[in-house]
């Protein structure tokens, strides 16, 4: 008569040797099956704050853009991108006569770098730079920009050779 385990015993008390090996399969059989049925069974369903539902929440994907933007805000650098961006359309702000011949260098501390290619056009950028002040501000916020500072063309160095004059500004030309 078999046991709990399904082993069958001799009439003294020991595990009796089944050479056919059924009752090693039937144990395994048992075994197998009790871990499929505990498998079978679904974890218990989390409530509260672990369920996410048909509404979007926290744990939602988020659009990269929105990360972006949430940098961008807390590191401080919503205007000097604003700005940024308005001057790569610098041709659109200045027309493109201007454009052709000056480009915006830089921005800092309210103050806007634009370097023209001569001292005609950095002259006429000069008689420019209240309307574009004004203009920027519209579309920046005011006080975004409250000056522009017109740069002429970089002028090469005439100090060449051993005998240069020292304070000789060398020959004359439109460098701003």
């Amino acid at each position: 008569m078999p046991d709990e385990q399904g082993h069958r015993s001799t009439p003294d008390g020991q595990i009796a040797h089944d050479p056919t090996g059924l009752e090693l399969a039937q144990t395994v059989a048992r075994s197998l099956g009790a871990q499929a049925r505990r498998k079978r069974r679904k974890p218990p369903r989390p409530v509260g704050p672990q369920v996410s539902g048909a509404r979007a929440d926290d744990r939602d994907p988020k659009p990269l853009s929105d990360a972006v933007e949430r940098l961008v805000e807390s590191k401080g650098w919503t205007t000097e991108i604003n700005v940024h961006t308005l001057l790569a359309r610098w041709g659109l702000l200045v027309g493109a006569a201007n454009a052709a011949h000056s480009a915006p260098e830089g921005y800092a501390d309210t103050v806007l770098t634009v370097r023209a290619d001569s001292s005609a056009w950095a002259t006429q950028l000069r008689h420019l730079a209240p309307q574009l002040v004004a203009m920027l501000n519209e579309q920046l916020g005011d006080g975004t920009i409250t000056r522009i500072k017109v740069l002429g063309p970089d002028a090469p160095s005439w100090k060449k050779g051993p005998r240069s004059v020292r304070d000789g500004q060398g020959p004359r030309d439109t460098y701003g």
